[in-house]
């Protein structure tokens, strides 16, 4: 029998245990935060039971292989899902189904099928809301130690570029999170303008 809460115990512990302590956006709190957006998106799209569990899961191990490496984490966090759910009850398409949603979280984003959406627009539901420059200052600070990012400046520009690339998937962020994102969208095209 599969079971949700036993699958998360698991995961949950080895992310709490194993995850470097400087991932400060990437932390277990993000996992967290994508849970509930994908909960709240996959409501709205109207999902069965099933396909809500296979979400669910998916979103727990989809920034899993961070405790191994920075780049292509989502290729080791397939291969955890892999070795980790035949023993919950998962079979072989389930396992392929939830691989197919943490590889759809990768950046940049191509998912292809309505699970995927969700979890794509779930990862990145921030863009569009209220919380966007809190979270986006742990981002930045978390880059500065992975990637080849150390100014405000080429941090901005990123952003913008991310943010003029980034589309929604699901008609629950389009309809409640694009404009909002296009508001932050203008608000650091103003800041970068004012670089030259």
């Amino acid at each position: 029998m599969r079971n949700f809460k036993e699958v998360e115990q698991h995961i949950v512990s080895i992310l709490k245990r194993d995850l470097p302590n400087n991932l400060y956006y990437h932390g277990l709190h993000h996992t967290m935060d994508v849970l509930r957006s994908a909960e709240l998106i996959g409501r709205q799209e109207k999902l069965t039971e099933a396909e809500m569990l296979l979400l669910k899961v998916a979103v727990l191990y989809h920034d899993a292989g961070f405790i191994k490496v920075y780049r292509n984490h989502e290729e080791v966090a397939c291969e955890m899902a892999k070795v980790d759910l035949p023993g919950f009850g998962f079979n072989e398409i389930e396992v392929e189904t939830i691989c197919g949603m943490i590889r759809a979280t990768k950046i940049p984003q191509n998912p292809q099928k309505k699970l995927e959406y969700i979890i794509a627009d779930a990862d990145l539901e921030y863009l569009g809301t209220d919380d966007f420059e809190r979270i986006g200052k742990t981002l930045f600070e978390e880059i500065k130690i992975y990637l080849d990012v150390e100014s405000e400046r080429q941090w901005n520009i990123i952003q913008m570029n991310f943010l003029k690339g980034h589309r929604y998937h699901t008609n629950f962020c389009k309809k409640h999170r694009e404009t909002e994102k296009q508001k932050h969208l203008k608000e650091i095209e103003k800041i970068v303008a004012a670089y030259d």
